[in-house]
């Protein structure tokens, strides 16, 4: 089928642990409401303990492939989309690769065994929410699976690519042989700068790939 794999995203996979919760949730675990924090030591049992305590609903998130998944729901094709990023060997990385599947999501995840899979829990009280994402294993992906033969196929197959310009700080390898492969090819490669300190703090990391950018987002 022609949209077979058409689009390709790489990014930082996250499983979004969504459920109403109560204040005691919140005073337990200092979390404020309308808020978006990365997680502390002081978070790190919150995950289980909210999927244990709460009816909660679980979403491939992370940005990529928030931005993949909405793709893939346009296009109606199944397979349409592909997705790399890196996951843990446990039970959340398991109910990610469910999510996206259900989605029709072609995802080929790295699975690091030494580290639990990215997650972000999303707390709501009364209507209102806060964020505290846990990156954990979205951090360690390693350009040596991009070049397996089986995931470097999603890359000829593609059309297009899109990447968050959050992951130039786990894999900026893996972006500039994308790009290049892009701009040998006459694909699209598209980047989104997703947050300031990306061009800030990054700018020897986005400097060589961004010879061969298609299309820069900033959002």
């Amino acid at each position: 089928m022609a949209l077979e794999g058409v689009l390709l995203g790489m990014g930082n996979p996250l499983l979004d642990i969504s459920a109403v919760v109560d204040e005691d949730f919140l005073k337990k675990f200092d979390i404020q409401l309308n808020n978006a924090i990365l997680a502390e030591d002081k978070h790190k049992s919150m995950y289980d303990e909210m999927a244990a305590k709460y009816n909660v609903e679980y979403i491939a998130g992370g940005a990529t492939q928030n931005s993949i998944r909405v793709a893939q729901w346009m296009l109606q094709v199944p397979g349409a989309t592909s997705y790399i990023g890196c996951i843990g060997k446990d039970k959340f990385g398991e109910e990610m690769t469910k999510n996206s599947k259900q989605a029709g999501v072609n995802v080929h995840y790295y699975e690091d065994e030494n580290t639990p899979t990215g997650t972000c829990a999303v707390c709501v009280v009364g209507g209102e929410r806060s964020l505290i994402a846990n990156l954990s294993a979205a951090n360690c992906y390693k350009v040596d699976h991009l070049k397996q033969p089986e995931n470097w196929a999603l890359v000829e197959k593609a059309k297009y690519f899109y990447i968050a310009g959050f992951f130039l700080t786990v894999s900026p390898e893996s972006i500039q042989l994308v790009a290049e492969h892009a701009a040998a090819n006459n694909k699209v490669f598209m980047m989104n700068l997703s947050a300031p300190f990306i061009c800030e703090y990054l700018q020897g990391s986005t400097g060589e790939s961004s010879a061969v950018y298609g299309l820069c987002f900033w959002k």
